[in-house]
This record gives C-alpha cells, sequence and structure tokens, in this order.
C-alpha cells in the first residue's frame, strides 16, 4: 500500500495547520483580484522548487507579468525555468468562446489540454491560474464530469494540483465554483478586506476548508501581503496557546515555560506534534472515498476508457453481515478502515450503508490478488479472526468487459437484495484462491 504524504503548500496556515497538502490531491483557491491568489500560486510553485519537484504552471499573464510578481515574494521564476523546474504554459483566454453554439465541447476540449501537457512533462505539482474562464459551462453535469475526468487523470499520477478560480458574482458563476470546490480535497477562500491590516498590509481572511482527510478541520485566520513573502498569516501565539492548553494537565514544571521558542517548550511541541501524527493514521474520510454520484461518474470514465483505450478495471463489492455485532468485537467502522488501510490514492472506494466498493483502475490479476492479500491482513490488525472472514464478509469482484456501457448497470445490480444471495461469495474463498 502507498502511503499518503504530505506537501508544503508555501502558505504557512495550511503548513502549519494541516501539514500540508495531500500528495495527489487538489485543492481550489478562491478570490477576488488583488486577494493575493496568484502570490499564493507562486508561493506554491517556490514550494515545489524547494522540495526538488517538478511544477507545471500554467498563465493567462504576459511572462514579463509573471516574472515580476514572482520577484516580489523573492521566488526567481525564470532561472527555474532555466533549470526546468517550473515548466510555464501560457493559455489563451476564450473570450469568443461562449458566443459558439457548442461552446461546452470547447471547453471540455480545453480541460483535455490540460492532461496531454502533463502527459508530456511528467510533473509533481500543476497550477492553474486562472480556471475561471475555462469553466463557464452552459451544463453544470458536464462540467461535473469533466472536472472529475481530469482529477482523475492527474491523481492516477499522484500529482498534486491547485487551481485558482475568481470569487463568483453570479449566481451561475456561484453554481460553478460550488461544483468545482465539492470535487476538490480542500478549498482556500481568500476574503479580501477593503481596509489596510494593521494600516499597512493589503489582505484579508484567508479560510482553509477540506473536503477528505486533513482531519484537523477547517481554520480561518487574517491574513496580510507581505513583501518578500507573499500571503501570510501570524499564528504563533495561537500554537502557543494550543500547547499551553493540551498540557495543562502536565507537571507544573514541564508547563512552566515563558516563551513558544524556549528550550523548555521543544519536548511539549514535539509532544503535540506527536499527536497530531498518531491522530492521523485513522483516516475517517480518506482522499479516496466518495459519494455515490461521483463514483458512478468515475465508473462511466474508466467505461470509456476500456472501450477507447482497452485499460481494464476491477470493481469489488463487499456485503458486511450484520452478525458482525453479534460474533466479533470490530464494527462496521472498523471494516471501512481496513479497506482505507488496503487500498492506495488511485483506488476508489464508495460506501453505502453496509455495502462497501472498490474500484481498481488500470487492474490486472496481480493487482487485484496484491488488494486481497492487504485486505486479509489488515483485517486481522483490526482485530478479525481470520476464521470469522466467512461469518461477517462476503464479497464479489466484477472485471470490465464489452457488455458494460454504463456504470448504472453494474451498480445496480450490485445494490439489489438480492444479488447477494445468487453472487457473492465467501471472502475466504477468495483470498486463498
Amino acid at each position: 500500500m502507498n502511503n499518503i504524504l504530505l506537501r508544503k503548500s508555501g502558505f504557512n496556515l495550511i503548513d502549519k495547520r494541516w501539514g500540508g497538502l495531500y500528495e495527489g490531491g487538489s485543492y481550489l483557491v478562491i478570490g477576488s483580484r488583488k486577494s493575493g491568489r496568484t502570490l499564493l500560486g507562486l508561493q506554491y510553485a517556490q514550494a515545489s522548487v524547494n522540495q526538488g519537484e517538478i511544477c507545471v504552471y500554467f498563465t493567462n499573464m504576459r511572462p514579463k507579468d509573471l516574472m515580476i510578481q514572482a520577484a516580489s515574494i523573492g521566488f526567481d521564476i525564470q532561472k527555474n525555468m532555466d533549470s526546468n523546474s517550473i515548466i510555464v504554459v501560457r493559455v489563451a483566454t476564450p473570450e469568443d468562446i461562449y458566443q459558439h453554439t457548442n461552446s461546452d465541447e470547447i471547453l471540455v476540449e480545453y480541460l483535455n489540454d490540460i492532461i496531454t501537457i502533463i502527459n508530456q512533462y511528467h510533473p509533481q505539482r500543476l497550477i492553474f491560474d486562472e480556471l475561471t474562464t475555462f469553466v463557464g459551462f452552459r451544463s453544470n453535469e458536464l462540467l461535473k464530469s469533466s472536472f472529475i475526468h481530469l482529477l482523475e487523470s492527474i491523481e492516477d499520477k499522484d500529482i498534486t494540483s491547485m487551481y485558482i478560480v475568481a470569487e463568483p458574482a453570479t449566481k451561475k458563476t456561484n453554481e460553478i465554483v460550488d461544483i468545482l470546490a465539492n470535487l476538490v480535497t480542500g478549498v482556500v477562500y481568500l476574503k479580501k478586506s477593503t481596509k489596510k491590516i494593521e494600516n499597512q498590509f493589503f489582505g484579508g481572511t484567508a479560510i482553509i476548508t477540506p473536503n477528505v482527510g486533513h482531519t484537523e478541520g477547517q481554520f480561518s485566520l487574517q491574513y496580510k501581503i507581505m513583501p518578500k513573502i507573499g500571503v501570510s498569516v501570524d499564528i504563533e501565539d495561537e500554537i502557543k496557546n494550543q500547547i499551553v492548553e493540551e498540557n495543562s494537565q502536565l507537571e507544573p514544571e514541564v508547563n512552566s515555560f515563558k516563551s513558544y521558542d524556549s528550550f523548555e517548550a521543544v519536548p511539549v511541541k514535539k509532544q503535540i506534534e506527536e499527536k497530531i501524527i498518531e491522530k492521523r493514521k485513522f483516516v475517517e474520510n480518506p482522499p479516496n472515498l466518495y459519494t455515490y454520484n461521483d463514483f458512478t461518474l468515475i465508473i462511466n470514465n474508466q467505461i470509456a476508457l476500456f472501450k477507447s483505450a482497452g485499460q481494464k478495471f476491477n470493481l469489488i463489492s463487499f456485503n458486511v453481515s450484520k452478525s458482525i455485532f453479534e460474533i466479533t468485537n470490530v464494527s462496521l467502522s472498523d471494516i471501512k478502515n481496513a479497506i482505507i488501510q488496503s487500498t492506495n490514492r488511485t483506488e476508489k472506494i464508495c460506501y453505502i450503508d453496509d455495502l462497501i466498493m472498490v474500484l481498481i483502475p488500470n487492474s490486472n490479476e496481480q493487482k487485484v490478488a496484491d488488494f486481497f492479500v492487504l485486505f486479509g491482513k489488515s483485517l486481522k490488525e483490526v482485530g478479525l479472526d481470520e476464521k470469522k472472514f466467512n461469518l461477517v464478509l462476503s464479497m464479489f469482484n466484477y472485471e470490465v468487459d464489452e457488455n458494460l456501457d454504463r456504470a448504472e448497470t453494474i451498480l445496480d445490480y450490485l445494490t439489489s437484495p438480492t444479488t447477494s444471495e445468487n453472487l457473492y461469495l465467501p471472502f475466504n474463498d477468495l483470498l486463498h484462491q
């Protein structure tokens, strides 16, 4: 199983509160003009360079303007372009696109072009500043399916992506931003203030909101746009207060430090960080968990890939017996956690009550067998005796074939009350094949 890693974002609110961005995660930045959204994107690109990664930077800015913006935060983007650490792709704004009757189809092609460029450069990060004019779809459903396809194609390569959009000003643009915001791993909203911060800096309120993972939750703080730094928040006092609060029950001599930066504070700070790391081991909402509707769209995309390129996938469905609560100390949540621990970022999970589905894209027999073995081990780790596997779990493993034309066909079949009686097999029987 691949571990989910955290990458520095370049924005201290995210890096200190969430520990960074998930590798392979997708993030949306929303802000009005001069809110600092482009600077935040440049900080993200600079963090990529600092970690020895390659970043593809899509922009509609003129090259000289982009260099000036980068220089304002002490980032020599030209130097990194010369070394191919930053690949700048200038995109022309489709100003006349909305005059076409088939504008949505043209916008789909624009989004697909992003995938083409990613396949050419193989980066670890992507930023698109800004995406607003490329997501003005008339059809919300087509926007949703196209954006999911874009995210799926990028996350399958473990690329961490950031998309910058303008703060919505109309009902339609609000609908568009809502769709995008609900599909990404997390959202950063820069709400610009009309007044200067401390009578000196431009800024406002920064709100970071997770959709999946980032169990530390949502945070909001006043941010400032500072020379040579960019978008930044002051959270040192809050960190110190958190350490004091978390350790209020400790011995007085341990809790008596005067300064966050003092030597005495270090063991306490380390203790807090270790608690956070320990908490992350259990992921209630993993990045690869999807709603039924989104799961349906993903499967339809996989069907299209199978039809066009012959790329197979397996859909594995687990039916959990209600007797689990009577014969074991293991709960349904434990079974779900075992599934989470057995999958990587490219494999998708969907829950429907006591039915758990896992999609394995670009599959083969070995991939499927490896998943079964990992799941068996994970079940033992959560406390389920192998002798009881068959009593609480039955399973169906479906490999795509030419007869499948739409996701709803297989999903309706799997969720039918009569399916388990005829098709599901005891898990142990398949585990030991």
